[in-house]
Order: C-alpha cells, then sequence, then structure tokens
C-alpha cells in the first residue's frame, strides 16, 4: 500500500488548462476541471482570446476605419472580460486558480499557453453540438500540434470520478503516450481494462501493456475483440459502457489525419460523437 500511495503522489497533474468560451456547453468543462484540480491538488488555469474581426466597408474613410477597429476592440474585449467572469464564477478566485487572455487568434494562443499545463479540458465540439461561438476551438485543431493530452468532455458533463476506465489499446506510438499521459487518472482507478478490438486485435500485444500498468501498481485487465467490426468506435464506446467506464483513453491520429478523413477512423469519431469522456494524446 505504501508503494501505491508513492507512485499516486508522483503520478499527478500539477496544472489543468480549460479554455474558455461564451457559447453552448460552456460552463460544463469549468465545472469538470475545477473538480479534477481539487482532486489532483492541481493549479486551474482558465485561457480564452478573441480575435479582433473589423468588419470591411470597401472604400471607408480613414477616420471610419479607425472608428470601426476601435469597436471590434471594445468587442473583443468585452467578450473576453465576460469569459473570464463565467471562469472565476465558476472556479473561484484563490490562490490556485490563475487566468491568462489576450485579444488574438484562439487556436494560437491556447496553443502557446498550452506550455505552462499537463492537460487541457476541453469541450466537445462534434457537427451536432451546440455552437460554441467564435471563441471556441475543437479539438481536432489542437491535438497535433498541442503537445499535452486532451481531456475531452461531451455535452451536460460536468463530473468525471474515472473510477472504471477503458484504455482503447493498438499498438502505435500514440497509444503508448496516451497510456503515459494517463497516469494520473489510472493509478487512481478501480478497474482498468486494455482493450482491442477488430481483426488485428489478438495481435496487439494487450498483455504487455497490463504487465506495464502492473508495474506502475495498476491493476489492469486485458479484454480483446476480434473478428470484423463495423465500428472500432462503437466497440470500445460499448466496452466502456458495459464495464460502467466514463472515461475513455486512447491515442490520437496513429493514420494521418488524411487518411482518416478519407476512410474514416477512431479519433475522428470519438472527436466527433463521444459519449464518455476521452482522455487523447499525439
Amino acid at each position: 500500500m505504501a508503494a501505491l500511495n508513492q507512485t499516486a503522489g508522483l503520478s499527478t497533474y500539477a496544472s489543468l488548462m480549460v479554455p474558455v468560451h461564451l457559447g453552448g456547453n460552456a460552463e460544463g468543462p469549468i465545472r469538470l476541471a475545477a473538480s479534477l484540480a481539487e482532486r489532483f491538488s492541481s493549479r486551474l488555469i482558465g485561457v480564452a482570446a478573441a480575435e479582433i474581426v473589423v468588419p470591411y466597408y470597401g472604400d471607408s474613410t480613414e477616420a471610419a476605419t479607425a472608428l470601426l477597429v476601435e469597436n471590434a476592440k471594445r468587442a473583443a474585449s468585452d467578450d473576453v472580460t465576460e469569459a473570464e467572469t463565467l471562469f472565476r464564477r465558476i472556479a473561484g478566485s484563490n490562490s490556485a486558480v490563475e487566468w491568462r487572455s489576450g485579444l488574438t487568434e484562439t487556436r494560437g494562443f491556447i496553443l502557446s499557453q498550452s506550455r505552462a499545463a499537463d492537460l487541457l479540458v476541453l469541450g466537445r465540439q462534434g457537427a451536432d453540438d451546440a455552437n460554441r461561438g467564435r471563441m471556441a476551438v475543437a479539438a481536432n485543431d489542437l491535438v497535433m500540434d498541442l503537445g499535452r493530452p486532451i481531456l475531452l468532455v461531451p455535452p451536460q458533463v460536468e463530473y468525471l470520478s474515472a473510477r472504471h476506465i477503458v484504455v482503447a489499446w493498438k499498438d502505435t506510438r500514440e497509444a503508448r503516450r496516451a497510456v503515459w499521459d494517463a497516469l494520473p487518472f489510472l493509478v487512481r482507478a478501480e478497474l482498468v481494462c486494455v482493450a482491442s478490438v477488430g481483426p488485428e486485435a489478438n495481435e496487439q500485444g494487450i498483455a504487455d501493456v497490463c504487465s506495464y500498468l502492473s508495474e506502475h501498481h495498476v491493476a489492469a485487465r486485458p479484454m480483446s475483440r476480434g473478428g470484423d467490426i463495423v465500428s472500432e468506435t462503437r466497440e470500445i464506446i460499448d466496452i466502456a459502457q458495459q464495464q460502467g467506464a466514463d472515461l475513455i483513453v486512447a491515442g490520437a491520429y496513429g493514420h494521418s489525419r488524411m487518411r482518416e478523413w478519407l476512410f474514416g477512423g477512431m479519433t475522428s469519431e470519438l472527436l466527433d460523437t463521444t459519449p464518455l469522456c476521452c482522455l487523447i494524446s499525439h
């Protein structure tokens, strides 16, 4: 037990970051991130950026153009201020809570600020989800360049127990990275299932993954579902729901994004439709 406590103490997220926007499902990821920050004794960083967008009206006079720029700056600044108010109302304003913002392009700002965090908590932004507005950014626009894992939060989800976890395993660099990035959750879980699905499920080395996790004091069990499967994503989600899991761990874009766009793939489907929280890493 002492070894387990020592491992858990070393395996944590010292800082969490949550991007804030003003569109649909704005509060859920903040609430979830705040609860995780309390659980892990982490610093919680809220971030938001609004780009200054100046409308074009053709041959405007210099004075009119200057007024348009000033109005655009004011609108962007007001949006960022409103985002900070939302974040602080939910997260509080103690010493472990921090706010960062900018009047610039959102994606680039989040990518640069992620250097300060171990994990990014981000709301799902699927094709059928509520509009998030111009301050929001989707996971698939970040994951390739972020250099940090993303905890993807579906709409209407505000809490993550992570007592039961399913690792969606394929023997790829991305999956190995995701398992490492998820260790703070895995060492605290009651049940971890390492699942491999599809025609090559029995060739993915899931027994080795379970042995590796046992060395980190994670009690993991293997599960393999071979044969032809219509959707590997749906199969993994089905396993997670059968196991009573509320967290899936998966590597992102083991194939190129172009191949996934052409032929489909687990990453794109998870990012778009997952009903459970998903920790993804590239």
